[in-house]
């Protein structure tokens, strides 16, 4: 060490340390050699504590003050040394700064998806994440626990360890608290503060407490969270044969309004939801009462539903063109778009057929008389 450097140390009397990064947790103050001069002057603020460590051994912990470093109020670094009241002499140890305010808005969320078993739906897997806060209570501790010998200690350091502890005991808490899915959004709340006293314990050996911990969503798998939407909507609709209906009408009123399938097809599903409207009103139910002339009408059995008219497809120049009614295909016969040759398809057919092969569409096309009398 120069003759400026044994000066410098000689005369920097005053020890403190201002953080700008806001995520240290312990920074060590440097000093050439680590020589401490007796009665420098220590600044602890607020949101910070000082840990001298000498000889690698924890000695005395510094609350938010300023302190004259003497024999009086360093009993353990005194006693370590065998000072009498009359010393003087410069001392070395090591002093570690502790950040004990709370470091905010840190996440935390399950990696892998959590099997619990839910009393109406059964296993369900389980997703969640949130943030929470954390802070030093025990600076000691947490330099010996966690920190060691290291000179700059950063919360990304810890917070895996601390993400791993939150999910194991929240994944024990859901799996145990028999609280349904549907009412768990209503839980969160009392879940969080749950997971935080149940990690209290685990946390505290590392010098660290957990103010705060937040659920902010628990969500199912896309898979049940669809058939959820699906049931959602049938509660809406009111029974199963009412949805089912309202299902058939949205169908038919897509296809209704499908330019590519020909009037005929749209004319065809008017007819069938004309015929569907015509007996609801003839049959009084939760949507409305019966209209007075239908009621007077039908004293006997409702007809069957129309029959479903097929909607063919046509493959012309390796291209698949459609869907169209069979009133269209008619009309595209008559002007010679389509032929006895041409290859159809429509749901349920087993693979292309020529259009003449197919009994339905047959009789599109001109029949030729036989030959006649006496040809």
């Amino acid at each position: 060490m120069g003759i400026f450097d044994f000066l410098t140390g000689e005369f920097i009397d005053v020890i403190h340390w201002v953080d700008g990064t806001r995520d240290t947790m312990v920074w060590r103050f440097e000093r050439e050699g680590h020589e401490i001069k007796y009665g420098a002057k220590l600044t602890v603020r607020e949101g910070q504590a000082a840990v001298f460590v000498h000889e690698g051994q924890l000695a005395d912990v510094f609350t938010p003050g300023l302190y004259m470093l003497e024999t009086n109020n360093m009993p353990v670094l005194t006693t370590l040394q065998h000072w009498d009241h009359g010393f003087k002499s410069p001392f070395k140890s090591e002093i570690y700064f502790v950040n004990t305010t709370r470091f905010n808005d840190l996440k935390w969320g399950t990696k892998n998806p959590i099997i619990a078993r839910d009393p109406e739906f059964g296993p369900v897997r389980l997703r969640a994440f949130g943030t929470y806060s954390v802070r030093v209570v025990d600076p000691a501790k947490f330099l010996s626990e966690i920190v060691g010998t290291d000179g700059e200690f950063t919360m990304d350091e810890i917070s895996f360890q601390i993400r791993n502890i939150i999910v194991q005991e929240f994944s024990r808490v859901i799996a145990s608290s028999g609280i349904p899915v549907l009412d768990m959004a209503a839980n969160t709340a009392d879940l969080g503060k749950l997971v935080a006293s149940e990690i209290s314990a685990t946390i505290a050996g590392y010098g660290l407490s957990i103010p705060e911990l937040y659920i902010e969503n628990i969500s199912l798998p896309p898979a049940v969270e669809e058939a959820l939407d699906k049931r959602t909507s049938m509660g809406l609709a009111g029974d199963l044969g009412r949805f089912t209906q309202y299902s058939a009408a949205e169908a038919m009123t897509a296809a209704a309004k499908n330019p590519s399938g020909g009037g005929g097809m749209g004319a065809g599903l008017g007819m069938g939801m004309g015929m569907a409207m015509a007996g609801q009103m003839a049959h009084p139910g939760p949507w409305g009462a019966a209209h007075p002339a239908a009621a007077q009408t039908t004293t006997s059995t409702p007809p069957p539903p129309p029959p479903v008219e097929h909607v063919w497809h046509i493959a012309e120049a390796g291209e698949t063109k459609g869907p169209f009614s069979k009133a269209s295909l008619g009309r595209m016969a008559s002007d010679g778009q389509i032929t006895r040759d041409t290859y159809v398809w429509t749901p349920g057919q087993d693979g292309w057929l020529r259009a003449e092969d197919v009994q339905e569409l047959a009789q599109l096309f001109t029949i030729l008389p036989p030959p006649p009398p006496g040809a």
